[in-house]
């Protein structure tokens, strides 16, 4: 009987020291963020992309799959169509924090679309610090010829599936 007790007590600790299963992970980030989406009409990604202008200062409802998440606060998520189409969502730091774990999962996100226009310098500077952000060499050969723009939508809330 003492053996029982021991090989149970040794498979509770094993399993609690075991990570979550991916299910779990995103069963944790289910949820809203922010003030809950209540627009009814989804503006397509696509739309957004093809001619930022025609939406700027326009609150739009967008969904789509989690690509990225700023992993120092949590203050922008990257939303994608499917079809390559990609828009960020940035929210006040530290008033909404998206958890790094969404990504890979399906959210709906609502704000107003800002449409911003930059030097070349400008754009480097942003495009080093997305690099930074993400832990990745930022290389200045691969920014090409302009307009330079950046497009976002400034976020007022998600609700991110499970």
């Amino acid at each position: 009987m003492k053996l029982n007790r021991y090989a149970l007590a040794a498979f509770v600790l094993l399993a609690l020291a075991l990570p979550p299963t991916a299910t779990e992970a995103t069963d944790s980030v289910s949820g809203t963020y922010g003030e809950a989406p209540t627009l009814e009409d989804v503006t397509p990604i696509a739309d957004i992309v093809a001619n930022p202008e025609a939406f700027q200062g326009r609150e739009v409802l967008v969904e789509g799959k989690v690509q990225g998440v700023c992993a120092k606060a949590g203050c922008w998520m990257e939303l994608a169509d499917g079809e390559g189409h990609e828009v960020r969502v940035k929210v006040e730091d530290g008033v909404i924090v998206f958890p790094v774990a969404a990504v890979g999962v399906n959210a709906a996100a609502q704000g107003t679309v800002s449409v911003h226009d930059m030097s070349r310098d400008e754009y480097l500077g942003w495009q080093r610090h997305l690099a930074e952000e993400m832990g990745e060499e930022f290389d200045e050969s691969s920014i090409g010829e302009g307009p330079y723009q950046l497009v976002q939508i400034a976020g007022t809330g998600a609700h991110i599936d499970g």
